[in-house]
């Protein structure tokens, strides 16, 4: 894949990201990630000091800001998205089964190479996190927040690793990964006047490939080749659902 096929995912990360934090719904539960992680925080663990007291008082804050940016706009539904329902439908759900962990890390002094193999360390967590088969499993998200990052280098900062490990992430292990920031001019899929990309502290969230991801893909050929390819024939069944929901379908009837 061509430099600007890397960069074209990279472009789409951030929408196919908040698109499903928590993935589609499922069957009532908890899931837990492997015992031996403990810089993983769900969102209630903030406000519990013997969880959070081997952070900074600067890094407590930068996942309370994100915790309450998710928690006051991201779970609320609002007028210009272009649609019902919250910003995103799924977050609800990830919350409900505690499948969505915040963890706080520091930029400065950490090479590219080094924060691509932080990401990757991250990414296996995900992946390895029970339940890793079925509906269940798309529920899990991981959103590392970068405490010490500025805004204004948040862009090339995220652009630099994603180059790196976004294609891959999706292509080889099914994974979909994007930036949030201050100034993130990315928008939202119904209206194109709207930015839900625009967090508090800069973070990368990670959450498992979804099918309903082709509409993210669909002008973009080579994206839509790789979920093609990554969905096989229920690709087809997925695109076919929505096609016979169209106006000229009814009028054919």
């Amino acid at each position: 894949m061509s430099l600007m096929d890397r960069r074209a995912v990279v472009a789409a990360g951030a929408a196919l990201a908040s698109s499903a934090i928590g993935g589609p719904s499922a069957s009532l539960g908890e899931y837990f990630m492997p015992a031996q992680i403990t810089d993983l925080f769900l969102l209630e663990n903030l406000d519990d000091t013997t969880r959070t007291k081997e952070l900074t008082e600067g890094d407590r804050s930068a996942l309370r800001a994100v915790a309450d940016w998710i928690k006051t706009f991201v779970v609320k539904p609002h007028k210009d998205i272009g649609r019902a329902g919250p910003v995103c439908p799924f977050v609800p759900v990830a919350l409900e089964h505690k499948t969505l962990w915040l963890a706080a890390e520091r930029s400065a002094g950490r090479k590219a190479t080094d924060v691509i193999q932080l990401i990757d360390s991250y990414k296996r967590l995900l992946l390895t996190a029970q339940p890793v088969e079925g509906d269940d499993a798309n529920n899990k998200s991981i959103v590392v927040v970068f405490t010490d990052l500025p805004a204004a280098q948040a862009k090339d900062f995220f652009s630099g690793v994603l180059q790196q490990i976004a294609v891959p992430s999706y292509a080889d292990d099914g994974l979909v990964m994007g930036p949030f920031y201050e100034g993130n001019d990315g928008t939202a899929l119904y209206n194109p006047n709207f930015r839900p990309f625009i967090s508090p502290v800069p973070f990368l969230l990670m959450r498992r490939a979804v099918i309903s991801d082709w509409k993210f893909f669909l002008n973009n050929e080579d994206l839509l080749r790789l979920w093609a390819r990554r969905y096989g024939e229920s690709a087809v069944e997925a695109l076919a659902d929505e096609l016979r929901r169209l106006p000229w379908q009814a009028r054919r009837d």
